[in-house]
């Protein structure tokens, strides 16, 4: 039975140089196609989200066409929970995802990142007329609205505030709004999204950490053509002002870094 497992080993060994190959060549396929298709949720705003009309929206989408019109190429966007969204790249339903993918060292061990296209950081936010919190330190002894399983709560305990459970930042922000909880430390997007629809709400950043957490679009590893044109896309929308109109939009300023 040795022959079978033979021709059972140099079939697989094909089909890994043939899959590799196709992979090499997505890039001319996406262009021969005229279209980059791209992996979404549609329910996660303001990034990917559907609006009044129904029409799906948001900044990763608008970054999505921005980057397929730089390729001559039009966005096409496949839309699926968030659970199998990036297992899809394997099964080929689309050419890209993006979707706030966090650049981790787990997921470039299977797959290939973009130059990151946005940043958040941890910000500290409290009710407008708080003196006594500047810093994170100052949170000791204070209370702090917190998811109580997420990272932004660790960095609250961490600097000696008492949690008040929340199930997430618009929950959080009332809870500092109406004195609950003298502060809390939350996502920087999701700050600027809640100023852009309530610039009158009287809560404010006092504080940011230094160290951001960035996203990138993800696709299959093998495809540097590919990964190289949409690298160069992302520059040339910031370079352009393409990319600033987009940020002003959601978020009222430049979120790259």
């Amino acid at each position: 039975m040795n022959w079978l497992k033979t021709i059972a080993a140099a079939a697989l060994l094909q089909a890994g140089l043939f899959a590799g190959a196709q992979a090499g060549e997505n890039l001319d396929a996406v262009k021969s196609a005229g279209v980059l298709r791209i992996g979404t949720e549609g329910t996660y705003a303001p990034f990917t989200f559907h609006d009044a009309s129904g029409k799906l929206v948001g900044f990763d989408v608008e970054i999505g066409q921005a980057i397929a019109a730089k390729l001559g190429v039009k966005a096409e966007f496949v839309e699926g929970k968030w659970d199998g969204l990036i297992a899809g790249l394997d099964a080929n339903r689309y050419d890209a995802v993006i979707n706030q993918v966090g650049i981790t060292e787990a997921r470039k061990q299977k797959y290939d990142f973009s130059e990151p296209y946005i940043a958040s950081k941890a910000v500290l936010i409290v009710k407008q007329g708080n003196d006594e919190i500047k810093g994170f330190t100052d949170l000791k002894g204070k209370t702090s609205a917190q998811s109580l399983s997420s990272n932004f709560g660790k960095i609250a305990e961490q600097n000696g505030a008492e949690l008040v459970g929340t199930d997430g930042f618009d929950q959080s922000i009332q809870l500092v709004l109406t004195g609950r909880a003298d502060a809390t430390i939350n996502d920087s997007l999701s700050f600027l999204d809640f100023k852009k629809h309530k610039p009158d709400a009287p809560v404010a950043v006092v504080a940011e950490q230094k160290d951001a957490d960035y996203s990138g679009v993800i696709i299959r590893k093998g495809e540097p053509e590919l990964l190289a044109a949409i690298n160069k896309a992302l520059t040339d929308i910031k370079a352009d002002g393409t990319y600033q109109k987009i940020s002003d939009t959601y978020f009222g300023q430049d979120v790259s870094k």
